[in-house]
């Protein structure tokens, strides 16, 4: 018997895998390669150990067959990205809530404990800073895409948390903040890899907005051993668990930063949210977490700093 990872040819889930192998867990990845690759899984799939399946997770019967065969399943498959999320809006919405309604049933058929990776951007437009697991959500009009992302997922939360209620299947939802650090690609839009091979490169590097929106990034590092232990934690059963960083930045001052610590001379350089994305994107202004809860359930405190976070992804793209 092994550990399912969905999407854990991607950067999230690559790493999860290569630390469920290294305390000597099997583990099967199912992953249509989408956004994942099979270079992240470079010299880890052994077809022993850890197994990659190339398939979808809305095939229901590829997923009924990995589920079978594992004791436990970590659902990190998923579209990712503004950028996606804004090209290719139907593909975002089928991926998600159309993925987690397959797994969920091939879960509940054979009773296999459930972690869903979850996201910040489910509180939508809320205000109240830090955002807590109970806070009421805040979407934005459906005419407006950058919004299906979040609405998908919330959808994915009640799903999961349905399943809790109505038959006690063994079901966590975890909300990550803005997830950093090697093998992390900007391909989609994920700030912190483009800011720095902007700078590494001497290139312009883009702010988009006004770079007054300020966001708390977490090393991934942080986020694996939250979510090892959040999979067979009893009393994280049927809950949401946020889990963060505790260091609040500007993106524009986060810019500055990568500036610095990479040695660039590369101009900052402030794009509007319309040249970037199109007429009517909308953001969130501050994405904070409120840890209270997996500090009481872990003990956790982040153990990696901001720096600690762009150095380690500049090192990785050097």
């Amino acid at each position: 018997m092994c550990i399912l990872v969905t999407g854990g040819a991607g950067f999230i889930g690559s790493h999860l895998c290569r630390s469920l192998l290294a305390d000597g867990q099997d583990v099967l990845v199912l992953d249509d390669l989408s956004t994942g690759c099979y270079e992240n899984l470079d010299g880890i799939e052994d077809g022993k150990h850890l197994r990659l399946i190339v398939d979808s997770v809305n095939n229901p019967a590829i997923v009924e067959e990995c589920v079978r065969q594992c004791t436990g399943v970590y659902h990190l498959a998923s579209a990712v990205g503004v950028r996606l999320i804004i090209d290719q809006p139907v593909k975002t919405i089928e991926s998600i809530v159309g993925g987690t309604e397959v797994v969920l049933k091939a879960c509940s058929r054979y009773r296999r404990p459930f972690l869903l990776t979850s996201t910040s951007e489910v509180y939508g437009k809320g205000s109240k800073v830090p955002f807590s697991e109970d806070d009421d959500t805040v979407m934005g009009a459906t005419s407006v895409r950058r919004w299906s992302y979040a609405c998908a997922k919330a959808l994915d939360e009640f799903l999961a948390l349905a399943y809790w209620t109505e038959s006690r299947l063994p079901v966590t939802v975890v909300r990550l903040f803005n997830t950093v650090g090697p093998r992390q690609t900007g391909q989609y839009g994920m700030v912190v890899p483009t800011l720095i091979k902007q700078a590494l490169a001497g290139e312009p590097m883009t702010v988009f907005g006004d770079g007054q929106q300020r966001r708390c990034f977490t090393h991934v590092q942080d986020v694996i051993w939250c979510l090892r232990r959040l999979l067979d934690c009893q009393e994280a059963r049927g809950q949401v668990v946020n889990v963060g960083g505790d260091q609040e930045i500007s993106i524009l001052a986060l810019a500055q930063r990568i500036k610095e610590r990479t040695g660039s001379q590369s101009p900052i350089k402030i794009i509007p949210y319309n040249e970037a994305y199109g007429p009517g994107f909308e953001d969130m202004l501050r994405r904070v977490p409120d840890l209270t809860k997996v500090k009481t359930l872990l003990d956790y405190k982040p153990s990696h700093t901001l720096d600690d976070i762009i150095d380690d992804v500049v090192a990785s793209l050097k």
